[in-house]
């Protein structure tokens, strides 16, 4: 994978999210992540005996390695102190995404706050919860789709799609049409109907704390569709 669009949708993940800018770290990157079930994760645009030699190193709860390729590469390379994450998919999109003709259902509104560094597009309900919400961040020539989830009662009414499209409008308003997220495997089918393409596989392990299999930790609000 390339490492300069890593290293930028890295950077969009972590204004995403209110964090530190990634740091070099070899041929990776690092971030200081600081939440209680993920301390700090590495990242890597390509496999390297970097990954194996880190692994080996790292004995802290909470520490992810991640790198654009695929587990079969490193899996049998690891102590078993690691763990496998469910898969995950690098994407990307560099024309406008393919148009689908979907509209907002009554009981819905679309709330959009497009700021700096990062827009925010909600789909509320009637009583004001978020049955749906992405986020867009800008970064040099390229676009970061990012935390876009749906909540379980809402799914399957186009409400992602919706949340999508309107994040675009705001990149094709200022010219802006190269795309880049990283999608769970139930959003990947998605993206791939709205004209996204996968770049890479997206490989993940942890260490935890009770050394039993689990979800990469996110803090609330964050996706089901974009990792």
């Amino acid at each position: 994978m390339d490492p300069n669009i890593v290293e930028k949708w890295l950077k969009g993940w972590s204004l995403s999210r209110d964090l530190p800018l990634p740091a070099r770290y070899g041929s990776g990157f690092r971030v200081e992540v600081g939440w209680p079930q993920q301390k700090a994760r590495y990242v890597f645009p390509n496999f390297t005996h970097e990954i194996t030699d880190l692994a080996n190193a790292i004995t802290e709860p909470w520490t992810f390695l991640k790198v654009c390729g695929s587990p079969d590469a490193f899996k049998d390379l690891l102590p078993s102190r690691w763990v496998m994450q469910p898969p995950a998919f690098m994407m990307t999109c560099f024309k406008p995404m393919l148009s689908k003709n979907i509209s907002l259902a009554n009981e819905y509104t679309l709330d959009v706050k497009e700021e700096m560094p990062v827009s925010i597009a909600k789909i509320l309900t009637g009583n004001g919860n978020t049955a749906a919400i992405g986020r867009l961040v800008f970064v040099d020539d390229l676009v970061i789709y990012d935390r876009i989830e749906t909540d379980a009662l809402h799914r399957r009414k186009g409400l992602a799609t919706i949340v999508l499209k309107t994040l675009e409008n705001i990149a094709l308003s200022k010219g802006r049409t190269n795309g880049v997220l990283v999608a769970t495997e139930a959003g990947k089918a998605l993206y791939e109907t709205l004209g996204w393409a996968l770049s890479s596989l997206y490989t993940s392990v942890v260490i935890p704390q009770d050394l039993s299999p689990l979800q990469s930790p996110l803090p609330p609000g964050t996706s089901g569709h974009a990792k």
